[in-house]
């Protein structure tokens, strides 16, 4: 008997053996065992609290960061989405409530309509709130940690929890909290400034025009490939090594931005990732230096 036809009843979604590949943008990738779409947190709770604890479970967000591979995901997949996760709320004293499923951009715009400031970095983040919990996400000088009052989550065990900032463990592209695995983020509450939201929108536009201009965001792309190393900047070490534009098999890292990774039109997880290691091994050889991945990588080869 598989632990597959002992699942808990819910009120969401259960598809068996779906694929991934939609659901992220670089569009590849396997399918999972098991993909759920809860309607509520009461239903993730729920079905958490009754799912045999030796199933693992992946999270996934709006995919924009994070690299299926071509074998599928084992277990269950959970993918959070709908009104139920993406509410964005001000809540007074320059505070605002954001899903997991809210996307960075809109919790920024949304922050500048109330005349919160602080938050304007999300407008140039590609990716949703639960995911910037996790890796503490950032651009042009400001982070998560920087705002983020406190991140809500639900643990394996289908307990909620309350996750202080400091609790987090934030550092540079990583939440210490998050990676002793266990969390699912369901929402977080920001704190920010008040400002004229005509001068908040003034600077979330100059932070749109520089990302339309140096990034290729209108490409199957993961964001950022890997990590800045300490006192270095990732694209340029990819560059200097040669691999700006430099086609392999139906992956490449972007002519506009060389820290982006991009799928061309026909490439398989496995050329992604084989392109990335073999600049991270190239870059090794010719600096001594060790690229870190920021994509995240899941699932079966």
């Amino acid at each position: 008997m598989s632990w597959r036809d002992s699942l808990p009843t819910v009120r969401g979604k259960l598809l068996a053996d779906e694929p991934l590949a939609p659901f992220t943008w670089f569009r590849v990738g396997g399918p999972a065992d098991l993909l759920f779409l809860p309607q509520d947190e009461d239903d993730l709770a729920d079905f958490l609290r009754g799912l045999d604890t030796s199933v693992p479970v992946t999270v996934l967000g709006v995919g924009s960061n994070t690299l299926v591979r071509d074998g599928g995901v084992e277990g269950v997949v959970i993918r959070l989405a709908g009104r139920a996760f993406g509410t964005i709320e001000p809540r007074g004293n320059n505070r605002i409530y954001a899903g997991a499923a809210a996307l960075d951009a809109q919790v920024a715009r949304e922050a500048g309509k109330a005349g919160i400031a602080g938050l304007e970095f999300y407008r140039g983040v590609p990716g949703s709130i639960g995911g910037a919990a996790m890796m503490n996400a950032g651009c042009y000088g400001a982070e998560t940690k920087d705002v983020l009052v406190e991140a809500y989550a639900v643990t394996r065990a289908g307990e909620r929890v309350t996750v202080s900032n400091a609790q987090m463990g934030f550092s540079y592209r990583r939440s210490a909290k998050a990676a002793q695995g266990g969390l699912i983020f369901t929402g977080a509450l920001f704190e920010g400034t008040a400002d004229d939201p005509a001068a908040v929108e003034a600077r979330m536009a100059e932070i749109t025009a520089r990302r339309e201009t140096t990034q290729p965001i209108r490409e199957k792309t993961g964001g950022s490939t890997f990590k800045n190393p300490p006192g270095q900047s990732s694209w340029k070490l990819v560059d200097a090594a040669g691999w700006r534009g430099k086609p392999f098999g139906g992956a490449m890292f972007s002519p506009l931005h060389a820290n982006f990774l991009i799928n061309t039109g026909e490439a398989t997880a496995a050329d992604l990732e084989g392109l990335g290691e073999a600049v991270r091994a190239d870059v090794k050889a010719k600096t001594g230096i060790e690229l870190e991945w920021e994509i995240k990588r899941i699932g079966r080869p």
